[in-house]
């Protein structure tokens, strides 16, 4: 039995100001490209299926399109879960229509499917609140599925019954256990997708990716490695970008990443679906298949500007950030030859060597002026530039959640 794990598809996410939905279709075709060549039976998406809970009419579009051929009208059955990007109660509404194109959705951490049966031979066997048991077409043996949606910390306590940061590790690892215990056993392929945010006890966390909604605060919300069920032969997970294992757990933990780099945190990663191969009672094999449709993201740094006209010329199609490590700020010409050098320029950062006196010298402030304003100027002062529109974006969403507090 093949399994393609994908997840963090973000569909409507923009660049600063530039559109990536054509990207966007351009990776879901090929993922479908993958599952034919591969042969894949079931697909997992690990949650940020959107990046916004009320996406536009165009994201969704996309979104429906590309997973009714991504299941081939219930030849090969998707499983969706909501990650912290989503709205669960948005993702599941058309779960009647989805079911009969053999795709599941499950929005809450207690989501529980109907059973059903379609003439193509996918059947939902048993369900429970996050547990699937599927029967897929040309398969003797079940599939079955734990799966843990996205949950806020007043989710978490609305269905597991806490919101401290040890009671959300506790109820998770309980309910694991329990539906594994009840469950999964080596009659059938047993797996675990999670939208969350997971690492090995012993090491210390990466940070969140850059312009990612987080869901870790300090350590609370973090879960750890060696709480997955060791009935689990592979755990599929979303919410960190970079593809990766997770180490410190007794079985195989995921990240496939996301199709597209959505940030220059992520500038020449490489981006994957992973194909994991099941048996039942046996290890997994995984294949990391990498991504080639989408826009590459890259940075890097100069100190003179002819060197970072070349460095742009050559590379016309991908998406650039560059950062000046100049004598002093940029002129206004210099700063016109970087841009013209490519329409997909995306920032320039400077970082002038010699800051000006005025600069240097403290400045009184005026305190007549609004919070924006400060920032703003706080921001020039101390970057050497405006904030862009999405730092701005960024700030007005922090005031607003101080205001709502």
């Amino acid at each position: 039995m093949k399994i393609l794990h994908t997840s963090d598809w973000h569909l409507g996410k923009r660049l600063y100001n530039r559109e990536r939905l054509p990207e966007q279709r351009l990776v879901l075709d090929e993922i479908h490209e993958i599952a034919e060549q591969q042969q894949v039976d079931a697909i997992l998406v690990a949650g940020d299926l959107f990046d916004v809970a009320n996406p536009s009419n165009e994201a969704t579009e996309l979104f429906y399109k590309g997973l009714k051929k991504l299941s081939k009208d219930g030849r090969r059955p998707v499983i969706a879960i909501a990650g912290n990007h989503d709205s669960p109660h948005r993702i599941e509404a058309p779960d009647p229509l989805a079911r009969e194109c053999g795709i599941v959705f499950l929005g809450y951490p207690t989501s529980q499917s109907p059973e059903f049966k379609l003439d193509s031979g996918f059947e939902v066997l048993r369900t429970d609140a996050g547990f699937l048991e599927l029967k897929l077409p040309g398969q003797d043996v079940p599939l079955r599925t734990i799966a843990t949606p996205y949950a806020s910390e007043i989710r978490m306590k609305q269905y597991l019954g806490t919101d401290e940061e040890q009671g959300l590790r506790d109820a998770l690892q309980k309910q694991w256990q329990e539906l594994a215990t009840q469950y999964c056993d080596e009659k059938g392929v047993n797996l675990l997708t999670a939208h969350l945010f997971v690492w090995n006890r012993d090491s210390e966390p990466p940070e969140e990716p850059e312009g990612e909604k987080p869901v870790k605060v300090g350590n609370a919300s973090l879960v750890y490695a060696d709480l997955f069920p060791e009935q689990m032969q592979y755990v599929a997970l979303g919410h960190l970008h970079r593809s990766q294992a997770i180490s410190g757990s007794k079985v195989p933990v995921q990240y496939s990443g996301s199709p597209l780099a959505y940030s220059f945190s992520e500038a020449n990663q490489k981006k994957y679906v992973h194909v994991v191969n099941l048996e039942p009672g046996k290890e997994a094999g995984i294949e990391k298949v990498e991504l080639k449709k989408g826009r590459e993201l890259k940075r890097k740094t100069f100190e003179q500007v002819d060197e970072a006209v070349k460095w742009l010329i050559d590379n016309p199609e991908a998406f650039t950030e560059i950062t000046m490590r100049t004598d002093d700020f940029l002129k206004a010409d210099e700063n016109k030859r970087l841009h013209d050098a490519s329409e997909n320029l995306i920032n320039i950062i400077p970082e002038p060597k010699n800051r000006s006196a005025s600069t240097q010298n403290k400045k009184q402030i005026d305190m007549n002026q609004s919070v924006t304003e400060l920032f703003t100027r706080y921001f020039k002062e101390t970057q050497g530039q405006e904030p862009n529109e999405e730092m701005m974006e960024l700030f007005s969403e922090i005031l607003n959640q101080k205001s709502d507090q």
